[in-house]
């Protein structure tokens, strides 16, 4: 059971995934707002999979993927933006 972030993207807005056993177990979207920026909006995690660390996996990949296109992140969902407020590592991306 291979726990993998996924990326699904098209040219207005997308999401990260994770996806177990071809089923999708955790989703978070975002919109791009204009060319340097992605507005992370909302985070779900399936029951029973809280506490799996679903939701801060896909944010890393999130994180990657601005830093990789040198854009910033807005973060409306507020999981996003709690979890971007308490790791260090992770401010220079807003």
């Amino acid at each position: 059971m291979k726990k993998e972030v996924k990326l699904q993207l098209n040219e207005k807005n997308g999401f990260f995934y994770i996806e177990i056993d071809g089923k999708t177990q955790a989703k978070m979207t975002f919109v791009f707002a204009g060319d340097d920026k992605i507005i992370i909006d909302h985070t779900e995690v399936n029951e029973g999979n809280n506490g799996k660390g679903f939701g801060k996996m896909m944010l890393t990949k999130a994180v990657e993927f601005a830093r990789e296109k040198n854009i910033k992140i807005i973060p409306l969902c507020p999981f996003v933006k709690s979890v971007i407020n308490k790791t260090e590592e992770f401010q220079d991306i807003l």
